[in-house]
């Protein structure tokens, strides 16, 4: 094989690999020699069928593979020779004109990773705000127990339904016009007066009924109702009172814990207390590792592959893009996203170059996620399939470098910064929730609550189940109408909110030790993956997913 260099310009390179038609044609005699024993043909015994009548029936076919073997081997050399450390997978073409029995030139493009100077480490100072546990804290949560568990006692026939009770109704929806519309009609829905989840107007308007009342009530749609015919439409409800209920005392004691599965109330008070330390600890932790890499970002700045910024920001737009169509105004939200494209590049860049230093960090100091560590991550990733999927998730895992790489990521990340917590010289100060939450909130470059790096996206990807939607009798309290059952969608059910979308800051970083930056590719190994295009040799197959991929 003949390597030329034909691009070498800051991180950019370009090659062209000439494979001789004498290599070529030694990979078909090879397989060949291996297909032969097997091979079946009328007249012949099996196994001794002709070399020379296996090549003109399959000759084609068989060098189409060979040169799709030789192309892959010569970039891994390519790779290894020149010792690359490609930052994506390389581009491999074969050039126009190829026929069998000629050598193969082919085309090889990549982006390298930079050389990225030794992360400064040491000096590194850090505030750890602590949240002790206040007993309110924990009280607040039993009562929420305690609300969700209450019962309801039925009321004297003549009592008159107040904010805070349980009314059971059946309804029939119309229009404007007085026609029933589809979906609007049920029974036996209980409505908890007061508690919010139906359509404005709805509940209050049962204040004051008694059981038996029928009563016609005036409503408007939201805007953003799911059902778009109805959306911000005038509609009333023909009422019929089915019963009337009161709520009986929320109690925090013994009989509390037992209905929830505990055997006393001091073991569900240590269960909470224990959850909301846990919480507490994960904004701590969140809170210092956003100061830590701002201190890295603000000590390091060095080229970075475009291509790995590319990536990054696609990822980044198109999670933007996903949360734009749940707005109120997509169309609006999708306009002030345009406005700040560039304040999103840049954070890509930010958590592209922070990805790097944290894997040179990492390998630097012998940083390793370990084989055991690696195996429960993929008990716990094929957890999210269907059993009769896990073991094609876990064949695909070891069949694809990367995608395993994509998986080790988050865990290679979280060790890197425990390295550094432990470098670093740390200060603790007691402050309260409100505060810890309000300091990451305020904090620039970063959009609270958000990973680094989302693995699932280079993974086989399940798909959500559709929950089942319950009969019209059950569905007492839905804050949301159904979008997969146009019947239940014209329930006087409100839409929940739409989040607000969030500034044009930044998660954390980019990858670290997945898929660009991963160990392997960092040593030039595992770059030579990506099939080569060409106009004549057949592409080999892909590679399937336990399950589609979803963007």
């Amino acid at each position: 094989m003949q390597t030329v260099e034909t691009l070498n310009e800051g991180l950019k390179r370009a090659y062209t690999l000439t494979i001789t038609a004498k290599d070529i044609d030694a990979k078909v005699d090879v397989e060949l020699k291996r297909l032969a024993p097997q091979m079946k043909m009328p007249g012949f015994r099996p196994g001794k069928v002709p070399a020379n009548l296996i090549r003109k029936m399959h000759g084609p076919a068989l060098t189409q593979d060979a040169v799709n073997a030789a192309i892959q081997e010569g970039v891994q050399t390519l790779v290894a020779e020149k010792q690359l450390r490609p930052a994506m997978q390389p581009s491999v073409e074969l050039e126009d004109g190829y026929d069998i029995g000629k050598d193969a030139v082919v085309k090889v493009e990549m982006e390298v990773l930079p050389h990225v100077p030794a992360p400064a480490i040491d000096g590194i100072k850090l505030e750890r705000l602590t949240v002790p546990v206040a007993d309110e804290a924990v009280t607040e949560q039993l009562q929420k127990f305690a609300d969700q568990q209450k019962k309801w006692d039925d009321a004297a026939d003549d009592y008159v339904a107040k904010m805070g009770d349980l009314v059971t109704v059946d309804f029939v929806g119309k229009t404007a016009d007085g026609v029933a519309f589809e979906g609007g009609t049920g029974t036996d829905m209980g409505v908890e007066l007061g508690a919010g989840r139906l359509i404005p107007g709805f509940e209050d308007q049962l204040v004051g009924v008694k059981t038996g009342d029928d009563k016609v009530l005036n409503v408007t749609f939201p805007e953003e109702y799911q059902e778009k015919s109805l959306a911000g439409q005038p509609a009333t409800f023909d009422i019929t009172v089915k019963s009337v209920k009161t709520a009986g005392e929320s109690k925090i004691d013994e009989d509390l814990a037992k209905s929830l599965g505990l055997e006393s109330l001091e073991q569900l008070t240590g269960l909470l207390k224990g959850q909301i330390e846990q919480e507490h600890n994960g904004l701590t932790r969140t809170h210092m590792k956003r100061k830590l890499l701002d201190q890295l970002a603000e000590g390091h700045d060095f080229e970075v592959p475009p291509s790995m910024v590319e990536a990054e920001f696609n990822q980044i737009w198109s999670q933007l893009q996903h949360e734009a169509t749940h707005e109120a105004d997509p169309e609006a939200a999708m306009a002030e996203m345009e406005g700040e494209r560039d304040d999103y590049r840049k954070i890509a860049e930010r958590r592209v170059r922070l990805g790097l230093l944290l894997s040179e960090i990492g390998q630097a100091n012998g940083v390793e996620v370990s084989n055991q560590e690696m195996q429960r991550l993929l008990a716990q990733a094929a957890q999210q399939y269907p059993a009769e999927q896990r073991q094609q998730f876990m064949q695909y895992i070891q069949q694809e470098p990367m995608a395993a790489a994509q998986l080790r990521a988050p865990l290679y990340e979280d060790k890197v910064v425990d390295f550094l917590f432990e470098k670093a010289e740390i200060t603790d100060r007691e402050a309260t929730r409100e505060e810890l939450e309000a300091a990451i909130e305020s904090e620039d470059g970063f959009a609270s609550g958000t990973h680094t790096h989302d693995h699932d996206n280079h993974k086989p990807k399940k798909k959500a189940v559709a929950k089942k939607a319950k009969p019209a009798s059950d569905d007492a309290v839905t804050e949301e109408a159904p979008a997969s059952d146009a019947a239940d969608e014209a329930k006087p059910a409100k839409k929940a909110a739409a989040k607000k979308k969030a500034a044009p800051v930044e998660a954390e970083t980019a990858v670290t030790e997945s898929s660009p930056v991963a160990a392997e590719n960092a040593e030039g190994t595992e770059a030579a993956d990506a099939p080569a295009k060409k106009p004549a040799a057949k592409k080999p197959a892909a590679k399937k997913a336990a399950t589609k991929t979803e963007a």
